[in-house]
C-alpha cells in the first residue's frame, strides 16, 4: 500500500464460470464430475466444501514454510484452522524468506515434507506462477478480492498487507526518525536495518521500492532505492543485521524498517524487554503492499491446502489478520455487507491518500533490477 504509489498485483485463470458468491464449473468440472483435490480449481470440482473438509480430513495434516506467528497473526491462523478442522499444521523454516520457499517447493518436490502452501510477496508469487510451480485455485470469496490484487488465472491472491513503516528504540536513540531523509542524519550510525535481504524478502524489497519513491523514483524505477541503501552503507548508517524480534530486543537493531503491522507488535510486544518501540510510516515515500497465497503445484496434502486458501479468504480468517494490524485484502467488502470486525478494524493506523500499486509487470521488473545490482552496491559483511 502506499499513499503515493504502493505495491501488489495477482492473476488467476481457470476452465470455470463464476455465479455470485461462488463457483459455476463448466467444461470438465461439473456437478456430475468431479475431481481429484490435487486437480480442483474450486471447492466445488471436488464436490463442494463439505466434501473438500472431509478429504483434507483424511489426508490430516497441512505443510506449511516461513509462517512467523507474529507475521499477521498466522499464529491465531494455524491454530484455528487446526481447532476447527482437526488438521495438523506443521510449519517449516519460520524465519525464512519468500525466495526460500521458492526454492524448497524445488528442492522437496515430491516429498512428503514439500510445503503445500505459500506465504509470498507478489514478485516473488509471479515468479513461482511464471515457473509452473503454483496451482490455480479459486476460493469462495475470490470474486470479491479486487482485480488489482489477484492473479487472472487463480495461481495466487491477495490475504493481507500493510504499509512500509519505520520503527525505533526510543530507549536507544535520541530522537526517532520519522522520514526517509532522516535515516541520512550522523546521529543514526549503524543503526538502520532490513528484515531480510530485498533480493530474497519481500518486506526488505517493499522498503528499497518505497526509498525509491521517496527518492525520485517511481514504479517502473527502484534504481534510486538501491542508490539510497548504498549511500547509507558507505556512511556507515546500514545495519546489516536481521532486524528480527530477538535483535530488536537485544538492541542491535535499534532502527528497523518493516511492515507496519510488524512494528506496530512490537510496541506492546517488546515493553517486557525494555524496548520503547516508535513507529512512523514515513511521509516522503508511502508504500503499501500486499502478501499473495498460493498452492504448490504438487502439494502433498492438496485437499488440506485447497482447505487452507478457503479458511484465509472466509471472514473468520480475514478478520483474525486485523488481530495483529495486517490489512485484510477483503476489507472494503466486508465493509460492505457487515462481517467486518470493526473494533479491530478502528485500531488501525490512519494513512492520508489513496493506494496504489505497481503493476506485474513492474514487480517483475524492478525484483529483476534489485536481484542484479543489491549484491554490489549494498555488500554483505564477511563473516
Amino acid at each position: 500500500m502506499t499513499t503515493h504509489r504502493r505495491g501488489r498485483a495477482v492473476v488467476l485463470s481457470v476452465c470455470l464460470c463464476f455465479v455470485a458468491v461462488g463457483i459455476g464449473a463448466c467444461g470438465g468440472q461439473n456437478a456430475d464430475r468431479t475431481v481429484p483435490p490435487s486437480q480442483a480449481v474450486s471447492a466445488q470440482a471436488v464436490g463442494g466444501l463439505d466434501e473438500l473438509i472431509k478429504q483434507a480430513q483424511a489426508e490430516g495434516q497441512l505443510n506449511t514454510t516461513t509462517l512467523l506467528p507474529h507475521w499477521a497473526n498466522y499464529g491465531g491462523l494455524m491454530d484455528g484452522f487446526s481447532k476447527k478442522y482437526g488438521i495438523k499444521v506443521v510449519n517449516d523454516n519460520p524465519d525464512g524468506s519468500s525466495q526460500q520457499e521458492i526454492d524448497d517447493m524445488k528442492r522437496l518436490h515430491g516429498q512428503p515434507n514439500a510445503p503445500d502452501v505459500l506465504d509470498l510477496g507478489d514478485s516473488f508469487a509471479q515468479s513461482a506462477a511464471e515457473q509452473g510451480l503454483l496451482a490455480p485455485y479459486r476460493s469462495a470469496t475470490y470474486n470479491q478480492i479486487p482485480a488489482s490484487q489477484k492473479d487472472h488465472k487463480a495461481r495466487w491472491y491477495n490475504s493481507y498487507g500493510g504499509y512500509v513503516a519505520i520503527g525505533c528504540d526510543a530507549t536507544r536513540v535520541k530522537t526517532c526518525p520519522v522520514s526517509f531523509a532522516d535515516l541520512l542524519k550522523p546521529e543514526y550510525k549503524g543503526m538502520v536495518a532490513l528484515t531480510g535481504e530485498p533480493t530474497t524478502a519481500g518486506s526488505a524489497f517493499a522498503a528499497v521500492y518505497a526509498v525509491a519513491l521517496a527518492n525520485g523514483g517511481s514504479f517502473d524505477n527502484i534504481q534510486p532505492g538501491i542508490d539510497f541503501f548504498a549511500h547509507l552503507n558507505r556512511i556507515g548508517n546500514f545495519n546489516h543485521a536481521n532486524s528480527s524480534v530477538a535483535a530488536i530486543s537485544a538492541g542491535q537493531t535499534p532502527i528497523s524498517i518493516e511492515w507496519d503491522y510488524l512494528n506496530l507488535q512490537h510496541v506492546d510486544g517488546l515493553k517486557g524487554a525494555g524496548v520503547d518501540w516508535k513507529v512512523a510510516i514515513p511521509f516522503d515515500g508511502s508504500f503499501a503492499q500486499y502478501y499473495a497465497q498460493a498452492i504448490n503445484r504438487d502439494a502433498p496434502h492438496p485437499a488440506a491446502a485447497r482447505l487452507w486458501e478457503e479458511y484465509l479468504a472466509s471472514p473468520e480468517g480475514q478478520n483474525l489478520r486485523l488481530v495483529d494490524y495486517a490489512r485484510p485484502v477483503l476489507m472494503d467488502a466486508m465493509a460492505q455487507n457487515g462481517t467486518l470486525d470493526t473494533a479491530l478494524a478502528s485500531k488501525l493506523p490512519t494513512v492520508e491518500g489513496t493506494p496504489f500499486f505497481p503493476t506485474q509487470s513492474q514487480l517483475g521488473t524492478a525484483l529483476n533490477v534489485v536481484k542484479a545490482n543489491w549484491p554490489t552496491a549494498v555488500p554483505a559483511v564477511a563473516g
